[in-house]
């Protein structure tokens, strides 16, 4: 009987790395399912089916379906967060044009679409009962907002103009209102507001807000 080679590098990380596949994958069914027909649908059964696997291996990643659940709306969180601050971290652009392209950047997708605002509203409507997805809002808002914040602070320092750190937190929490509240308005009648209109009326009511002028670079 020859003797059989060692398993190369590339299926020795394959093998340690299924695990965190198939719980990523859960993860992902959870996220189509709400997003789809909102959170009810998001069953175990249905996660399972979905995902490909069986009703065990939801156990095996997870204590419960709430804790599966939270993972979701965790994943979920951070991936929009990271794609709407991006262009924060272009240090080629100055602090105006990075914060007008974050703007933009949470009013057009994938960040704004009718799919996220579903989820958003199916996890939101959960945070009085579910102490973990209170928990990922919290952090994951103030996160955001002060992100936000270092942003806003480095624009209006680049302009020469000193701002008291209490004035900043209310700048960063209105500008993060607006934001909210015109990604909420696009992403649920996205046929109700012509071309880039949102992204317009963004940057120039946290120009305004601001006294700065941002244009759409």
């Amino acid at each position: 009987m020859t003797d059989q080679p060692p398993p190369s590098k590339s299926r020795r990380a394959f093998v340690r790395e299924a695990p965190e596949t198939r719980r990523a994958a859960l993860i992902q069914a959870a996220l189509e399912l709400i997003g789809e027909a909102g959170y009810r649908s998001a069953t175990t059964r249905a996660i399972a089916e979905r995902a490909g696997v069986t009703l065990g291996l939801i156990r095996h990643h997870f204590h419960s379906k709430e804790d599966l659940i939270s993972a979701a709306y965790d994943a979920h969180m951070s991936a929009m967060s990271d794609l709407s601050l991006a262009p924060a971290e272009r240090k080629d652009l100055p602090p105006d044009q990075r914060l007008a392209l974050v703007i933009e950047a949470n009013l057009t997708p994938p960040v704004m679409s009718e799919r996220n605002v579903t989820l958003w509203a199916s996890f939101i409507a959960q945070i009085p009962n579910e102490p973990g997805i209170r928990t990922t809002h919290d952090r994951t808002y103030l996160s955001f907002r002060d992100r936000l914040e270092a942003l806003i602070a480095e624009t209006l320092s680049a302009q020469g103009r000193a701002v008291p750190a209490d004035e900043l937190r209310r700048l960063a929490t209105s500008c993060n209102a607006l934001i909210d509240g015109l990604w909420l308005e696009g992403g649920a009648c996205p046929t109700g507001f012509a071309g880039d209109d949102l992204v317009a009326m963004g940057q120039d009511r946290i120009g305004v807000l601001l006294g700065v002028t941002l244009n759409r670079f």
